[in-house]
């Protein structure tokens, strides 16, 4: 089995080095960063994870925040070896329409050249207490993007709509929820839901960067949605079913 996972917002993966070491070294992960250096809107991204997935074995798709749009637009393709979707943080439309017009008035490279103060990143992002290794390397991360390109993924974001491309999603679907995330609120997971009411959702006591701020229990959760898969299509499973931490 392979995973392939799809970043959030900074799209180059890195923050997922915390998640990769806690997953099972019997599974196959690739991690999936978008260019860095230019802007690609949602259908072209989908082509490009086309021919970056998986080929000749079954694989899965885990999609961070900017990246469950991605990973429903793709499942919506009906790869054929495409065995599950997973989808952290995720949304299916704009999931900060409650902040009326704010968002898109915040989402330009100006916004992005500036290192907003710490606390703010704590309140939307971090979660209180993080760790300072954390901290680092969400500064280094946007640091390392073009901010021209984190503006326009940013309004992607707010103008995407994959409600129709869900209902067509024919793998099952787990959604981890953050129970503190001040950016992606439960009424997103309520709305898969609604379009796709067979999704599995697991709850965490965590900020909006779930998978950082605790990447043991994530991967527990991950571990055992795989682990069904392999059994029901009769690939087999590399380790014992275990119950998430919630």
């Amino acid at each position: 089995m392979t995973l392939v996972l799809l970043p959030g917002l900074d799209g180059t993966g890195n923050l997922f080095a915390s998640l990769i070491p806690e997953l099972p070294r019997t599974l196959n992960v690739i991690t999936a960063a978008y260019p860095p250096e230019r802007f690609l809107p949602y259908p072209e991204l989908v082509s490009w994870l086309g021919k970056l997935a998986p080929r000749d074995g079954p694989f899965a798709i885990l999609g961070e925040s900017y990246g469950s749009t991605l990973a429903v637009k793709f499942a919506a393709t009906h790869p054929s070896n495409l065995t599950g979707v997973i989808l952290c943080a995720g949304f299916i439309s704009n999931p900060v329409r409650k902040w009326g017009p704010l968002p898109k008035l915040l989402a330009r490279p100006l916004f992005f050249r500036f290192r907003p103060p710490d606390f703010v990143r704590e309140y939307f992002i971090l979660g209180s207490r993080a760790p300072e290794s954390l901290r680092l390397a969400v500064r280094r991360t946007v640091r390392s993007v073009n901010t021209e390109v984190l503006a326009k993924r940013a309004r992607a974001v707010i103008d995407c709509d994959a409600r129709d491309e869900i209902r067509k999603v024919e793998v099952p679907l787990l959604y981890l929820q953050a129970t503190e995330d001040r950016l992606v609120g439960r009424e997103c997971l309520d709305e898969i839901k609604r379009f796709h009411p067979e999704t599995i959702s697991i709850s965490f006591r965590a900020p909006h960067l779930l998978l950082q701020r605790e990447p043991h229990a994530s991967a527990r959760a991950i571990t055992q949605f795989l682990d069904a898969e392999c059994r029901r299509t009769g690939l087999g499973a590399e380790s014992s079913p275990i119950t998430p931490e919630s």
